[in-house]
């Protein structure tokens, strides 16, 4: 396994959807770090590459509402969503997860390169409460590429709903 290196804002962007990450954090002139690992298959390779806990390495969970009505969802990578809790937040009866092709549709991302910053569509955005406060870690827009900032950055700028809307892993 190779470490993170630390990548300087806008070098070495290999992907059109990194470009759009690292344009839409230096517009909102938040402070964040871009490493690079290399692909891995799951969130706890993301993680151990990083040289973070699971729990510091927010997922990005694209939810649909209704037709052409969805939301991100950014929870800890120990946690998954609490879909009663989530449905109670919003008010709605019934939710689900996108399949593949529908996310990608309306992120501009696939799947495991998924971030709220730099969708080519503006999505409301709730953040698991267990959150704030601590410095994390999303997807940088590629596979193996990840962006660390406070979390507290990530919710003002992205204007997100604070909840508790997690569960612990199964």
């Amino acid at each position: 396994m190779t470490e993170p290196s630390p990548a300087p804002p806008g070098a070495g962007l290999s992907t059109e959807g990194e470009a759009r990450v690292v344009a839409a954090l230096d517009a909102a002139g938040v402070a964040y770090t871009r490493t690079r690992h290399g692909r891995v298959g799951s969130l706890a390779e993301a993680a151990a590459a990083r040289g973070i806990a699971p729990a510091d390495l927010l997922k990005t969970i694209v939810v649909r509402r209704g037709d052409d009505d969805f939301l991100l969802v950014l929870l800890p990578g120990d946690r998954a969503i609490s879909w009663p809790r989530l449905r109670a937040l919003l008010g709605v009866s019934r939710m689900s997860m996108p399949d593949a092709a529908t996310a990608l549709a309306v992120t501009g991302f696939e799947r495991g390169t998924i971030t709220p910053f730099g969708t080519t569509r503006t999505w409301p955005v709730v953040v698991d409460e267990r959150a704030v406060g601590r410095t994390v870690s999303i997807g940088g827009g590629g596979h193996g590429v990840g962006v660390t900032l406070a979390a507290d950055d990530l919710v003002r700028v992205l204007g997100a709903t604070v909840a508790d809307v997690s569960e612990p892993q199964a």
